[in-house]
């Protein structure tokens, strides 16, 4: 049966987010299963995820809501934050949380460590490389989303660099990828440079131009087995 319980909880990100994300999980994870939501905030996406279906852990600093969920107040930033939980989590959710942290890569070994084998993380982020992004820095010099106005901002997510240098020494590997919303700029309070934006697009190189949201999916990295004797772990790049 469809869920109309109306959702009324204040939600720290763009419109269409959460819903993507419970969209996203659903893909990946049965409901039923258990889930752990890193950086809970006002228990918005908590609270979508139990209408779904999932048995939810909500993390924060702080406990800013009260549902009927398991709550642990933990600090993020913490590399050894993992140890606080017992249990393995089929799902995590961490919604625009990676870009508030000193060290993203000891987040997500400690993400690493709460997955169980088949379990699946799925993480957004400020996207500070798209058509609107670049031309900001072009003429301004700072990076979109992590100037003065966002302070509590400290950590951009650069696609490349995040596949190549974030993500591997953590055991994780990114399965998918895509940007929220496609072919729109949210963020941009000017709308009529938005068709100048998707003008733009075509003569720049990199897969997110538009969308100012990244949605990052991880799982658990596989062990391959090398030419000759015995195991190895290897990241597996996503498409």
């Amino acid at each position: 049966m469809e869920n109309t319980k109306p959702f009324a909880r204040i939600v720290r990100a763009l419109p269409g987010t959460h819903e993507r994300v419970v969209e996203t999980a659903l893909r990946y994870v049965s409901p039923g299963s258990s889930a752990l939501d890193l950086g809970a905030g006002s228990g918005a996406l908590t609270e979508r995820l139990q209408a779904a279906g999932f048995k939810v852990t909500a993390v924060d600093i702080e406990n800013y809501f009260e549902l009927g969920s398991e709550f642990l107040q933990l600090d993020l930033n913490d590399p050894n934050f993992s140890r606080a939980l017992s249990s393995k989590f089929d799902l995590i959710t961490s919604v625009e949380v990676i870009e508030h942290l000193e060290n993203p890569t000891a987040f997500l070994r400690s993400v690493q460590k709460l997955l169980t084998p088949e379990g699946v993380a799925i993480l957004t982020t400020p996207n500070v490389e798209n058509v609107a992004a670049r031309l900001k820095f072009l003429k301004s010099g700072e990076v979109r989303a992590m100037n003065k106005n966002s302070p509590e901002h400290i950590t951009p997510i650069y696609l490349d660099l995040f596949v190549r240098k974030i993500v591997p020494p953590s055991g994780l590997t990114l399965v998918e990828h895509f940007v929220h919303p496609e072919n729109d700029y949210p963020l941009t309070a000017r709308r009529y440079f938005v068709p100048f934006f998707r003008l733009l697009a075509p003569f720049m190189k990199g897969t997110a131009l538009s969308g100012d949201c990244h949605f990052l999916v991880l799982k658990k990295t596989e062990a391959r087995r090398p030419a000759s004797s015995g195991w190895i772990q290897g990241p597996i790049r996503g498409d």
